[in-house]
């Protein structure tokens, strides 16, 4: 399995930015289709972003379209997702996941993913 850790979580006013990273390591990265989930607490994971293994294809959930954006970079081994106009909705736990998938491919529901980093906490004030 690949083991991964997520950063770059912190407390931010609505309206701005932050960016996470997830840092694979393990595995060879570039057979990975990878995700972004969250938590709010008493609530359900659910799905943020998905990517191909090339940084190809790209899905978003409707609450963050055009306001996320996923991308990777195989040669770092690292995971990104850059989120802006954040909303105090948008307060939770974030987890990066991992599922191998050398020949391409797409998924957004997490019980498809092997691997799941350990979080990193992202609190929006309104």
């Amino acid at each position: 399995q690949v083991q991964l850790v997520e950063s770059g979580g912190g407390l931010v006013q609505a309206g701005g930015s932050l960016r996470l990273s997830c840092a694979a390591s393990g595995r060879t990265f570039s057979n990975y289709a990878m995700g972004w989930f969250r938590q709010a607490p008493g609530k359900e994971r659910e799905f943020v972003a998905a990517i191909t293994w090339s940084g190809g294809y790209t899905y978003y959930a409707d609450s963050v379209k055009g306001r996320f954006t996923i991308s990777r970079d195989n040669a770092k081994n690292t995971l990104y997702l850059q989120m802006n106009s954040l909303k105090p909705e948008d307060t939770a736990v974030y987890y990066c996941a991992a599922r191998y998938s050398p020949y391409g491919g797409l998924w957004y529901d997490g019980a498809d993913f092997g691997s799941w980093g350990q979080g990193t906490q992202v609190t929006v004030s309104s």
